[in-house]
């Protein structure tokens, strides 16, 4: 490693990003203008199903209430034996509703629309039973789709940030130039993929700053954690982007692969609503997905006070995902537009 060389390439590639305006605003609008139109079009709770928590016994395979409330239809049922569990559920949004069928009770959060109208829904078919809140703060639906805004264009960044620059190298020759140089492989990915980092983490941190002014976003855990989850996300998403264009040499197929690899981390990794109650495949479909355990880890500090400790299953999942990518990254990277 010549950090002379390194430090060249890191030092262009950030004045390439910051020289380039267009990319620069959108990098920092987009995640604003979705922040904004969330807030004001989801006042509530922004998913598309209800979902009811059955506080069972430990012992029980099925809760007996669902043989009186499977007429509801269009409501996923979800089983706990954990109240506790089951009530911070319901103040994070994953649920709408907790009914307690054996002591005739139920839970609502007052911060929820969904809530609400599947409170209705519930009193439609119910009689006899106990109204109750949801115990601690009731966190608003803009502070938990915060971390999968701000998830996703880290990674929409990170993936086209780099597959787009490596193939744009490698198409107009800079690539082939750069080889007949001292430079390395290693040097170049390497300062590539700090380069990125270097910019998603900027540019996240001053949308965060920003919106903090006028949402006021709720945080139960610690910043550094925070920013730490974050960091190895963005390594990872940014290592999973070099993997993909480590071969590509046309504008339009690379456009297509991140396009693959993009949107169904955009579709199934918590990002617009939760998991909770989803099939078992399509929780370990999600499982495979860098944006999954970015979105679970951050979320948690977020919303829950998470430490690294916490959540040290997704920070594992995250350093081993970006060891095999820069792996397969750099064994299969070319230099050349020839195959």
């Amino acid at each position: 490693m010549n950090l002379k060389r390194f430090f060249a390439v890191f030092k262009a590639r950030n004045i390439e990003f910051f020289r380039d305006r267009s990319a620069l605003g959108w990098n920092l609008f987009f995640p604003v203008l979705l922040l904004v139109g969330f807030s004001f079009i989801f006042s509530g709770d922004g998913r598309s199903a209800y979902k009811v928590g059955l506080i069972v016994a430990q012992e029980q395979n099925e809760s007996a209430a669902k043989t009186t409330l499977t007429q509801l239809r269009f409501i996923d049922f979800i089983d706990y034996s954990d109240l506790v569990l089951a009530k911070a559920k319901l103040s994070r949004h994953s649920l709408d509703l907790l009914v307690d069928y054996d002591a005739k009770r139920y839970w609502v959060n007052e911060e929820s629309s969904k809530s609400y109208l599947i409170e209705k829904i519930f009193l439609g078919q119910q009689s006899g039973f106990t109204r109750l809140q949801s115990s601690g703060k009731n966190i608003r639906y803009v502070d938990w789709v915060l971390p999968g805004i701000l998830g996703m264009n880290m990674m929409f960044s990170c993936l086209f940030g780099v597959g787009y620059v490596i193939v744009r190298y490698r198409k107009n020759s800079v690539l082939k130039r750069l080889k007949a140089t001292p430079l390395s492989s290693f040097e170049f990915i390497s300062a590539q993929l700090l380069s990125r980092l270097f910019i998603v983490m900027f540019m996240s941190t001053v949308v965060y700053s920003g919106c903090n002014l006028f949402f006021d976003f709720f945080m139960l855990g610690s910043y550094i954690d925070l920013f730490i989850i974050g960091a190895l996300g963005a390594v990872c998403l940014i290592s999973l982007g070099l993997l993909v264009a480590s071969r590509s040499k046309s504008e339009e197929l690379i456009g297509g692969l991140l396009n693959l690899t993009s949107w169904p981390m955009m579709m199934l990794s918590g990002v617009w609503f939760s998991l909770e109650g989803a099939p078992d495949a399509l929780k370990t479909l999600a499982d495979f997905m860098p944006l999954t355990h970015l979105v679970a880890g951050a979320r948690a500090v977020i919303t829950e006070g998470a430490t690294l400790s916490d959540i040290s299953f997704h920070v594992n999942i995250l350093l081993l995902m970006s060891s095999v990518f820069l792996v397969l990254g750099a064994y299969l990277f070319s230099w050349n537009t020839e195959r």
